[in-house]
């Protein structure tokens, strides 16, 4: 049976690579709606090849020009949040909400009051309003089916196992492409060495959050909402392979974990077409060649960065939203070298301490910290210019 799709971020990383795993399940989806910010080139070749209904982008005038473009296709064209929140609620089976940031909060939650599964792979969505995403999906009986290779290991594991079995999760992390290096080494980095990431091909932001650990702090807080776990129960390890993308251990004793080589497509894959697995071309997996795994505790002292998710999770309310918007607003900073590598854990800490404390915020509320988090960073920096 065909399934009908939405993406939200159609151009980004995992947008491209889901709809190449669309272009090879010929026939077996359907695309609604697309959705990009001002990468209309390649939106273009989007539509042309996959005839969506719906598209939107980020501003006006490339909406203008998009509809230009397309005057003679049975196409749609919007721009901004509205365009965005259309986009998310054509009804399609499954919306993919893969753009990057806070943005992707107010269209999933559109697309799960109209009632479509979600295949997340926007961690904000869950780390800043998971308390409000997941009573809203039981509510409507929609599934979040997770895109993250971490979080999407973990739902595998728990395919015939129920969630009060689940005593701890282990959560993997490659390391990024400083593990072992001393803080003095930190203060040296430069942003084309942080983009150097060992395993994974990811856009500009995850791969500096990926080298700074914040990207693993992101995903514990977005684990915590997911498998509905209490931080204690979330043991994140370090695996330089990648081969584990995250265990699960139970009641009994037993652990489970789930191989693949380092491929964003398998993940995206099994999100799609849940409950199913069906085929997907790929280099197999070959346990010989690889010889040996490892494993290491995280250094928690010189990418601190994680330990303040643990302590966010701890702190409850919107401390989490803080961290993640003081954490986007100094990746920026960095990646326009404005600001040292180790500089951007050290905003993310005093955001935290600085940023008025709500204890159970609304969307209203989220959006209103993100602002106030993003403006403190702003402040702070300025200062020292």
């Amino acid at each position: 049976m065909m399934k009908t799709i939405s993406i939200l971020g159609s151009t980004g990383s995992i947008g491209t690579q889901a709809l190449s795993v669309i272009e090879e399940m010929a026939g077996s989806f359907q695309v609604l709606s697309l959705s990009c910010g001002k990468n209309i080139r390649l939106l273009g070749e989007q539509i042309r090849k996959f005839h969506p209904k719906f598209v939107s982008v980020e501003d006006a005038g490339d909406a203008k020009t998009l509809a230009e473009e397309f005057a003679d296709w049975d196409l749609e064209v919007s721009y901004g949040m509205d365009g965005l929140l259309a986009a998310a609620q054509m009804g399609a089976d499954i919306v993919l909400t893969a753009v990057v940031g806070m943005v992707g909060i107010r269209p999933t939650i559109a697309a799960i009051e109209k009632g479509s599964d979600i295949a997340l792979a926007n961690k904000e969505t869950m780390v800043c309003a998971g308390h409000i995403i997941q009573p809203m999906a039981r509510e409507k009986g929609v599934k979040i089916l997770p895109v993250d290779s971490e979080h999407s290991a973990i739902f595998q594991c728990l395919q015939g196992n129920a969630d009060a079995d689940i005593k701890r999760i282990l959560l993997t992390a490659s390391g990024g492409p400083f593990r072992g290096k001393s803080y003095e080494e930190l203060e040296q980095v430069k942003v084309a060495d942080a983009l150097k990431h060992p395993n994974w091909n990811m856009g500009r932001k995850i791969t500096i959050d990926s080298a700074t650990m914040v990207n693993k702090g992101l995903e514990v807080m977005e684990a915590r909402w997911l498998f509905d776990v209490l931080p204690n129960r979330i043991q994140v390890v370090v695996h330089p392979e990648s081969i584990i993308h995250s265990a699960m251990e139970f009641a009994d004793g037993a652990v489970m974990a789930q191989m693949g080589l380092p491929d964003m497509r398998l993940p995206i894959h099994y999100a799609l077409c849940y409950p199913e697995r069906g085929e997907l071309s790929g280099e197999p997996l070959d346990l010989f060649s690889i010889g040996a795994l490892h494993f290491e505790h995280p250094d928690l002292e010189t990418f601190f960065g994680l330990q303040l998710a643990f302590d966010a999770l701890l702190a409850g309310g919107n401390v989490p939203v803080v961290y993640n918007a003081a954490n986007e607003a100094a990746v920026a900073l960095f990646l326009g070298e404005k600001i040292a590598f180790t500089r951007i854990p050290e905003l993310i800490m005093e955001a935290m301490s600085e940023v008025e404390f709500i204890q159970n915020p609304g969307v209203d509320e989220i959006l209103h910290t993100e602002q106030l988090a993003r403006a403190f960073v702003a402040e702070a920096v300025e200062e020292v210019l």
